[in-house]
């Protein structure tokens, strides 16, 4: 057969159920596995068969979602998570440690702009923040001798800054580092990284993977592209584990070494593992994402174009509308469509936009983006509320910018809504 479709994908790949065998992928709800002998169990061990023995690293249920997201990505292989933030993390920490340096770009989450430049910065981590719009010259000089990965979000939340992913490659391939994206807003249905260069891809899966606002989660995901053993700088990889018998990961697993030794080393370390019930879920979510991906795109270019329109508001940032300035990387990187989330401002500032907020009955005001169900927040109040305002602009984030994740309802309810909050203002 031809490669599948992605359609397709959501619903076959990860989980072949034999004769007789549940169709719908089970959950196994358990800790432990069972072995009749040593040896057996000795092997698992060694890393020398594969097999399940503690699902704080590996669990059927766990794997086979993470299989089907490798599928969808064009990937090699993936490990889950519990959370976005720990995919981050740990897609950094498997290469990286005290003293390295990391190049980010400045527009990113909140969260993980906070988790690279303190916490990360506590555990002796050197991190440089980049503009996405930095040019190839410039990006260029601001790698050391000790940088050991470029980070970035493909769409960048909430600010909607579009990467070119082919540019940042360029730049991380010319210094031997790999480019590590993350994927969450347009996930794999709209846009695939590795087919641009990128070398690492994480994602929220708590976002549209799962797209009900179920689960919180994480994965990341390997091309099998990168030539660790080209360069002496991940010797993590390329240089025997004493803690694994002195097993060196690039000679033992090759294309696969980046996420075996995520699991083999992080998640045996930290274990910041999904639950199979989460991981059950999250693989209903991808099964209708496609379908949920398209009304989502179609529904927030209905609402953007309304708020362009629109006298009460002081602007609006969507990559999907002509006059975006990222328009035509969107159709470059996203020709079907970019995310449904759109970040806008309304005139009267802070007390305007708490007044629309406030006076939304169908859209929510939630901690959360991307899932079924329209909602709002205001991220400088909230989400990107320990940023100081240099770091705001740095991120993308002005003081009045508002994040309205569309959901797939009828559009001209969502939009009766909004203009029903307008009119109050």
């Amino acid at each position: 057969m031809k490669e599948q479709h992605i359609e397709t994908k959501c619903l076959h790949s990860g989980y072949d159920p034999k004769n007789g065998e549940p169709r719908v992928l089970p959950i196994y709800q358990s800790t432990t596995y069972r072995y009749e002998s040593s040896e057996a169990m000795a092997r698992l061990f060694d890393l020398k068969d594969e097999g399940y023995f503690y699902t704080r690293l590996q669990n059927p249920t766990n794997d086979a979602v993470a299989a089907k997201i490798a599928a969808l990505e064009g990937g090699v292989m993936a490990v889950l998570t519990s959370s976005g933030q720990a995919a981050s993390f740990y897609s950094v920490f498997n290469i990286a440690g005290a003293g390295d340096h990391i190049i980010a770009s400045s527009a990113i989450y909140g969260g993980t702009f906070n988790l690279f430049s303190v916490t990360m910065k506590k555990l002796g981590f050197d991190f440089t923040f980049v503009s996405p719009d930095i040019t190839l010259e410039e990006l260029n000089k601001e790698f050391k001798p000790n940088t050991k990965a470029v980070f970035a979000e493909v769409l960048s939340n909430p600010s909607l800054a579009v990467l070119d992913i082919e540019k940042f490659a360029a730049a991380a391939h010319a210094h031997d580092v790999p480019l590590i994206v993350d994927n969450t807003f347009p996930t794999p249905v709209n846009c695939r990284p590795f087919e641009f260069g990128a070398d690492i891809v994480t994602h929220s899966t708590t976002k549209y993977m799962d797209g009900h606002a179920t689960s919180v989660g994480g994965v990341i995901i390997d091309s099998g592209n990168f030539d660790w053993e080209k360069t002496d700088k991940f010797p993590g990889l390329t240089t025997p584990d004493e803690s694994y018998h002195g097993i060196t990961y690039t000679k033992q697993f090759g294309k696969e070494a980046y996420i075996r030794k995520a699991v083999a080393q992080l998640m045996r370390d930290l274990g910041s593992i999904p639950a199979p019930q989460n991981c059950f879920l999250l693989n209903l979510g991808l099964e209708t994402l496609p379908l949920r991906i398209e009304r989502h795109c179609k529904n927030a270019v209905k609402v953007a174009e309304y708020l362009e329109n629109n006298d009460k508001i002081a602007w609006v940032n969507y990559p999907g509308l002509k006059s975006n300035k990222y328009y035509d990387l969107a159709k470059k990187y996203m020709p079907n469509g970019t995310s449904g989330v759109i970040s806008f401002g309304i005139k009267g500032g802070r007390a305007a936009a708490t007044k629309f907020q406030d006076s939304l009955k169908l859209a929510s005001i939630a901690t959360h983006v991307a899932d079924c169900r329209t909602c709002i927040l205001y991220p400088a109040g909230t989400t990107h509320r320990q940023l100081t305002d240099e770091q705001l602009i740095a991120c993308g984030v002005p003081d009045d910018l508002l994040r309205l994740s569309v959901g797939i309802e009828n559009v001209e309810d969502i939009i009766d809504d909004i203009e029903q909050a307008l009119s109050l203002v």
